[in-house]
Order: structure tokens, then sequence, then C-alpha cells
């Protein structure tokens, strides 16, 4: 049996075409889902319904999977241990890495970062509980989603789930802020111990995806913020130093950068660096496109994108005994490249993110969770409002998990505009009818 197409379910009972590749049937059974469906109507960095042209979570993943194919596909020319089948987590099949890229945000709740956060807050202040994006991603695939035959999940291929996991730990584990939820961690760690995975270590897929993930959001979210107006490509802008020292404060407060090894370089100097590089390529690339700026936001992304894509390396991880995906120059991991990047990244977070606009956007998405919440934390109260196939699925299998945790599913699997919907249905007059389908 090849353990990488190896599937967690019984499928012998279940018809399906043997023409197809495995991972082509992955494929079929991701994008075909309600959760996939729903990435269109998830926030990105704007509010989902904002306008036609910004990203959303179901773009961006797009995005990412188109990203992360095209890299694998040219890392498979690179590195010819790759087709050497030395282990299964040191392979890279760019079908593969397109299924983890389309699914690495499903678990992602309306309203952004801040949907995850308050879901987070309520189910740990109340009951101890987490709400985690990553682990979410896992019990939709592994639990919520159904398919024709199954009862529990899509049974997407081993291959698949493990490039979907980039944090391959239990969030049961004392500290651990990301990973897998303990109920469907016994499935995954079983897959790790198969295929013989070393502990704390991510597939090859997995890493390409996450740092793909990244040049996403570094790239396309920037160009999302410029078009807004957000970010104003002008001197006084990128010269203000508060904008600086804003940049400079979000690289020192993020603990997951500490392998950037950051107090190694005088940061402020990196930041306007890279800030004054910045406005010079796009005062070039302006002028190359006559002045048209929608012409020049593409082209600035498009080069970007490039950059980072083809700095993508694979080097030896030898403290871990495994290999990392990382930016690799001469060999060795590009830091300075990957600097870039982070700081990059925090100017689309401050520019947008920390935007006061977007700040009360945040906080009416915040009263609209809580609210909903309150409204279905009580299992007496709530189940008469809550649509009854999610009651019936929480009666087949409430030996396993607690009401809270279907009350977080029913809130995360809604979109922007749905959970709108609902709070206005409970808290608000509204127009329409009671027949209308939810």
């Amino acid at each position: 049996m090849n353990v990488r197409k190896f599937r967690l379910l019984d499928m012998e009972n279940v018809q399906s075409s043997e023409e197809r590749d495995e991972y082509e049937k992955d494929y079929a059974r991701l994008i075909q889902t309600p959760a996939f469906r729903r990435l269109q109507g998830k926030s990105q960095v704007f509010g989902a319904g904002t306008g036609d042209y910004y990203r959303t979570r179901l773009t961006h993943s797009l995005e990412v999977s188109q990203i992360a194919r095209e890299v694998a596909r040219r890392l498979g020319k690179t590195y010819p241990f790759l087709s050497a089948n030395l282990h299964p987590g040191l392979i890279l099949q760019p079908e593969v890495v397109e299924i983890a890229a389309l699914a690495h945000d499903l678990g992602h709740p309306p309203f952004g970062h801040k949907g995850e956060e308050v879901l987070n807050s309520l189910l740990m202040e109340a009951y101890g509980i987490p709400y985690e994006g990553n682990a979410q991603n896992f019990r939709i695939l592994m639990f919520l989603e159904k398919r024709a035959g199954s009862e529990s999940g899509l049974d997407l291929t081993a291959a698949a789930l493990l490039a979907i996991n980039k944090y391959p730990f239990s969030l049961s584990e004392p500290g651990r802020l990301k990973g897998v939820y303990e109920s469907e961690w016994e499935a995954i760690a079983s897959l790790r111990r198969a295929w013989k995975m070393p502990d704390g270590c991510a597939t090859l897929e997995a890493q390409l995806m996450d740092l793909c993930d990244d040049i996403a959001y570094s790239t396309h979210d920037i160009e999302d913020g410029i078009r807004a107006g957000k970010i104003q490509m002008t001197s006084v802008f990128f010269g203000d130093e508060r904008l600086i020292r804003a940049l400079i404060q979000e690289i020192e407060c993020d603990e997951g950068n500490t392998d950037m090894e950051w107090d190694q370089i005088d940061i402020r100097g990196k930041v306007i660096q890279v800030l004054e590089h910045y406005l010079a390529q796009w005062q070039h690339i302006y002028a190359q496109c006559d002045r048209e700026a929608s012409r020049a936001r593409r082209e600035m992304k498009a080069r970007w994108v490039s950059l980072f894509a083809n700095q993508v390396g694979i080097i030896d991880d030898t403290e871990k005994g495994w290999k990392k995906i990382t930016f690799v120059r001469e060999g060795k991991r590009d830091l300075d490249l990957h600097r870039t990047m982070e700081i990059l990244k925090k100017l689309a977070w401050v520019t947008m993110i920390k935007d006061f606009r977007v700040q009360r956007l945040q906080k009416r998405s915040e009263i609209i969770i809580r609210r909903l919440w309150d409204s279905f934390k009580d299992q007496e109260t709530g189940r008469l409002i809550i649509p009854p196939d999610w009651i019936e699925n929480y009666e087949r299998h409430k030996d396993k998990w607690p009401w809270e945790r279907l009350v977080a599913d029913y809130i995360a699997g809604m979109t922007d505009s749905y959970a709108e919907k609902v709070y206005a249905e409970l808290f608000a007059g509204r127009s329409g009818t009671i027949y209308e389908r939810d």
C-alpha cells in the first residue's frame, strides 16, 4: 500500500471512479464542499463584500495554491532527492501542495483574525478549551464535512492531511497556541507514526504551503492596501516616523519571529531600507506603466511574488535532522530576504488591520460574535434556534464533544454576511421572510 495515498476510512463500499488518481479525488472532494465555497464570504483583510476588487479568503487560497504548485514543480526539477522516495515526508507533489493550499484557511471564522480571537477568548474563559483556525481545519475536514459513504469528514489521503498540518502538535500540550485539537490529533498522530515523521517536523509539502501563504500575504494584501489608499505610494507616507516606529514595534513584539535573529541586526535600519527600496521600485514601475496605477500595482505584485518564489529552496535542518523549506541563497538560508518579507507583512498589518476604520469594523465584528454566542450557549434555548441538522449531528456525537464546541463550530462556519444576517434576525429589525433558506 502506498502510505501517502492511505485513507483513514474503509472505502470498499463506496463507488468511485478508479480512473482518477487519489489526489484528484482529494481535490474534487475539497472544492465541492460548502466549507470551501463559504471562503468567498469570509474576510481576508477587508470585509467580504466591501467591493468586487479586494481579496477574500477564497481568492487568497486560490492565489496561494497557484504559487505553491509552481514552486513545487520547480523544486522537483532542482533537487534530485525529491524523486528518490527517501521518505514519505520528503516528497513534493505539486497536486498535494495545491490541495493543502486550498484547504489551509477553511478553519477561519467570519471576520478574519478578530473572529478567531473572540471565539478562542469565549471558549477559554468559560470552558478552558481553545479555538484555533489551523485546528479547526482538521475538525472540518475530518468530521464536520460529509461525503457519500462517510459519516465523518472527507477522508482525504494521508499526504493531503499531513500537507495541511503545518503545526504538528496537539493543542492539549501545555503552552501550545497552534496545532490540532485533541479529538483529531489521535488520527493525525497515527499517520505521522506510520510515516516515521520526526517529532515536531512538518512534511516538505506542509512547509511549502506555509511559506507560499506568507508570500501571498506579503504581496497580494499590500496590493489591496495600495488600491484602497491605506498604503500611499509617496515619500511622505513611507518616511513617516510613526509608520517606522509601528513596524519596529510589531517586529519586536512578535514572539513567532525569534528564528529571524532580529537581535543580530539594526532593525530600524533594515525597516527604512526596505521601505525606501519598495517606494523606489514603485516609482520606477509606475513610470514604466505610463503612470497607470492599476497596471503598476499588478506589475509590482508580480515582481515581488517572482522574487520570493524563485528564492525558495531546501536546506538541511541539522538541529532537527530533517529538511527545511526556506529562502535560499548560495546553499544557505537567506535570512535577509526572510526579514524583508516579514517587514512587508508588518506593513500590511499596521496600515490596514490597525487602521482605525478597520478597527471599528473589528469591534462591530466582536459584538456580533459575542452576542451570537450568548444566544446559543445555553443548550436548552440554543437548540431551538440552531438549524435542525446541526442539532441532529450533535445528538449523534454528544458523547464525544460538548455543546459549546457545537456552538463554536456553527458560528465559525458562518460567512461574514450570514453572521450579520443571523444577528439581525435576533437583535434588529429586518425585512424578508422566515421561509428564506439558511
